[in-house]
C-alpha cells in the first residue's frame, strides 16, 4: 500500500470550527472515487474536551506528540494574537520543522509562525483585517496583504476562513498533482483554483458591480472554453462588449489581477491536467492550450510551475493514458 502523507492539525482554544473544517474537508474526507492519498489527525496542546467559537467543545485525543510524525503541520488559527506560544508548542513546531514537515499557518495562525520565527526574512499573508498588525508586531515577515495564501514549500500561511481551501488545494497541488486537485475540489463544489486575491474582500462592492460581474464571469467562462485559440485583451474586451481600459479594471477590481497573467494561469493548469490524464505528446498539449509554439510553451510552463513538461509528467502522469478517478 502507498504510503499516505500525515496531515496533523493544532487546535488551540477557543477553536474556529471553520478554519479547522476547511484543513479536514480536503485532507480528513474520503472522496468517493477519488484515491485516499491523506490521513488526518487533530491535536492540542492539552487533549480532551476543548472550547470553541461556536459555543461547543470538541474532543481531542492527541497531544503534541503526533507531530513527530507529521509530513504536514496546520496551525488552525492562533485566537489570542498577542500571546506567545509556548515552549512546548515551539519546539514541537519548529523541531517538525528541522525535520522536514512542512508547517502551515491558517489565517490567524500566521502569528503563531511569526512568534517562532519560522517566517523572518519571508513574504506571509493572513486576514486583511489583520495585516497591519502583522506587519507592526512582526517587521522582519514581508506581509502581503492582498496574498490569499503565501507557499515557499516547507511554510505556508493563508488567508482568512475560506482561503484555507485556497491554500490546502495548492498543497494538494504541488504533492500529488493538478488533476487529483481538481477532483476533490469537484467533490467539495469549489473552482480548483480562486482568482485574485483578498482585495476583492477588503471593502464591500455597492451594489452597481453586479452587472460588471455578470459582464466579467461570461468572459471567464467564453475564455476557458477557448484556451486553445490565440486570446488577446482586445478579443476579451470586444466578448465582454467593453473597452481594454474597462477590461483591465474590471480584472484588477475583481480579481486582483490582470487580464494576460489570468489567462496564462488559465492555460498552464489546463496544460497540467492534460499531461497527467493523457498520453497526447508534450507539444500536442502546448497547442491544445494556446502555445503553438513548443519551446514558448516549455519555458512559460517552467517559469509558472518550477519544472518542464516532460518532468512534470513524469511526476504526476498516468502511465498508459487518461486516468478514470
Amino acid at each position: 500500500m502507498e504510503r499516505r502523507h500525515r496531515v496533523v492539525a493544532v487546535v488551540t482554544p477557543p477553536q474556529s470550527t471553520f478554519e479547522l473544517a476547511c484543513v479536514a474537508e480536503v485532507f480528513g474526507i474520503e472522496h468517493p472515487g477519488v484515491p485516499t492519498r491523506y490521513s488526518f489527525d487533530v491535536c492540542a496542546e492539552t487533549p480532551g474536551a476543548l472550547p470553541t467559537k461556536a459555543g461547543y467543545r470538541m474532543l481531542i485525543e492527541h497531544g503534541l506528540d503526533v507531530l513527530g510524525a507529521a509530513d504536514s503541520v496546520f496551525v488552525t488559527g492562533w485566537p489570542d494574537r498577542l500571546a506567545q506560544p509556548s515552549p512546548q508548542l515551539a519546539r514541537a513546531l519548529t523541531d517538525a520543522h528541522a525535520r522536514g514537515a512542512r508547517v502551515v499557518g491558517i489565517c490567524s495562525g500566521t502569528f503563531a509562525l511569526a512568534a517562532i520565527g519560522l517566517l523572518d526574512g519571508r513574504e506571509a499573508t493572513t486576514h486583511w483585517r489583520m495585516a497591519e498588525e502583522l506587519q507592526a508586531r512582526y517587521p522582519r515577515v514581508a506581509v502581503r496583504p492582498h496574498a490569499l495564501y503565501v507557499d515557499h514549500g516547507d511554510v505556508a500561511t493563508s488567508a482568512g476562513t475560506g482561503a484555507a481551501v485556497d491554500l490546502a488545494l495548492e498543497l494538494v497541488r504541488r504533492d500529488f498533482g493538478a488533476a487529483y486537485a481538481a477532483d476533490i475540489a469537484r467533490h467539495m463544489v469549489l473552482p480548483p483554483h480562486r482568482d485574485g486575491g483578498q482585495r476583492q474582500y477588503s471593502w464591500t462592492p455597492p451594489d452597481r458591480n453586479a452587472p460588471e460581474q455578470e459582464t466579467l464571469a461570461a468572459i471567464l467562462a467564453w475564455a476557458g472554453e477557448n484556451l486553445h485559440r490565440p486570446i488577446g485583451n482586445g478579443d476579451l474586451a470586444t466578448r465582454g462588449a467593453v473597452s481594454p481600459r474597462t477590461l483591465a479594471r474590471l480584472f484588477d477590481r475583481h480579481l486582483g489581477t490582470t487580464p494576460g497573467k489570468w489567462l496564462l494561469r488559465r492555460r498552464i493548469e489546463q496544460a497540467r491536467a492534460l499531461l497527467e490524464r493523457t498520453d497526447a505528446p508534450v507539444a500536442a498539449v502546448g497547442a491544445a492550450t494556446g502555445f503553438p509554439d513548443p519551446s514558448n510553451f516549455r519555458r512559460r510552463f517552467s517559469e509558472e510551475v518550477g519544472t518542464t513538461p516532460g518532468d512534470y509528467r513524469r511526476t504526476f502522469g498516468h502511465p498508459g493514458g487518461p486516468s478514470g478517478s
